[in-house]
């Protein structure tokens, strides 16, 4: 059975179509008003960006989205989760700092913003999946907890996961430290004949699993296997790219496992969950940079779904039609723009393996408004 993603394009020639107002709409179509009742703490789960990354969801966006929720009577949150990576937002306060940075403060969004897995991301519950990967998922307890939630997403590349979606959003984002090392499971290796030994990835590695060894008349970096938890910061600022890993046949899994993650983050909330997808400023990275490349292709508009697979798949198709904004592409059109930026990666498959563990339909009626 197909499930309902509904559209809202970019145009606008009236205040009628501004995008609040069609986020209002959007909201409207998905059945918004069912799933938010009379006092439910609603979690609203978003991104708040890295500092110095300025292509996160617009504040005044998210907040029309409080509005409408508390239009219901419900009580909106704003929520993330901290980051296993050395950065702005690796524990709560900096994390919020962060957040009151990029304009999402409660006197601008009129909502309260709590980071969902506590102090230093260890705040969590275990919830049972029994799937491929996982018998068990480790969910921030303030998201496990709301009664019900609305997951915003910036639609983008990402440089292990190929995309960034709903599906991206509910896992990674919605896990704790324990739960985003698990998922990352994956291990770097260094090529001693390229590594110049300049030390960068021993500043930036959070679990100082780096060091520095003596080679002859030079130095060499190594690596602490048992304490790398696979997070990639020391890949970001490798400039001689000497740090990697084997995609081949790590990443494949790797997006298997974010699948799984986000089954485990909407157990007990699969029918009070609704879905908005972002596809504008689609850019090649994930928000967690410190940066914000040139985006892909021209801003598509907005979409809403109750099944994050359905919205996530429309998405990626949006994209792909979509004309590129590389002009190496040749426009690019009906060019998967995804896999093209990050050829190693499987971000289709996140799609797949979701809908093969029953997260949702890659089947989708797309309905615009």
């Amino acid at each position: 059975m197909s499930a309902k993603v509904y559209f809202a394009d970019m145009h606008c020639r009236k205040k009628d179509d501004n995008k609040t107002n069609k986020i209002e709409r959007l909201c409207k179509a998905v059945g918004l008003s069912s799933i938010i009742k009379t006092d439910d703490l609603t979690a609203i789960k978003l991104h708040f960006g890295e500092m110095g990354n300025d292509t996160h969801l617009s504040p005044s966006l998210v907040r029309k989205v409080v509005e409408l929720i508390k239009d219901e009577k419900g009580k909106p949150f704003l929520t993330d989760t901290n980051t296993l990576y050395s950065g702005s937002r690796k524990n709560a306060i900096d994390h919020l700092h962060t957040a009151y940075a990029h304009g999402f403060a409660p006197s601008v969004v009129n909502a309260p913003v709590i980071i969902a897995d506590g102090l230093y991301g260890k705040s969590q519950v275990t919830v049972p999946v029994d799937l491929k990967h996982f018998k068990e998922t480790y969910i921030a307890r303030e998201i496990y907890d709301a009664d019900s939630m609305v997951v915003l997403s910036h639609v983008k590349g990402h440089e292990m996961a190929g995309f960034g979606g709903a599906i991206k959003n509910l896992a990674m984002g919605c896990g704790s430290f324990w739960g985003k090392r698990a998922q990352h499971d994956t291990k770097i290796r260094i090529a001693a004949e390229t590594c110049i030994g300049c030390g960068a990835c021993i500043k930036v590695c959070p679990e100082h699993a780096l060091s520095l060894y003596k080679d002859g008349s030079s130095k060499k970096a190594k690596i602490d296997s048992e304490k790398c938890i696979g997070c990639f910061e020391c890949v970001t600022v490798c400039e001689v790219k000497a740090i990697a890993q084997d995609y081949k046949t790590e990443l494949h899994d790797f997006v298997e496992r974010i699948a799984e993650y986000a089954y485990g983050a909407v157990q007990g909330k699969q029918d009070k969950t609704i879905y908005l997808n972002f596809v504008v400023n689609v850019t090649p990275d994930c928000d967690c940079v410190s940066w914000s490349d040139a985006p892909l292709i021209p801003d598509v508009g907005i979409l809403a779904s109750t099944d994050p697979v359905a919205i996530d798949k429309a998405s990626y198709d949006l994209v792909t039609a979509s004309r590129s904004l590389n002009q190496m592409d040749n426009n690019g059109i009906n060019i998967d723009k995804f896999s093209h930026r990050w050829q190693q990666t499987h971000g289709f498959h996140q799609i797949e393996h979701a809908a093969t563990i029953g997260l949702g339909s890659m089947e989708y009626e797309l309905i615009k408004i």
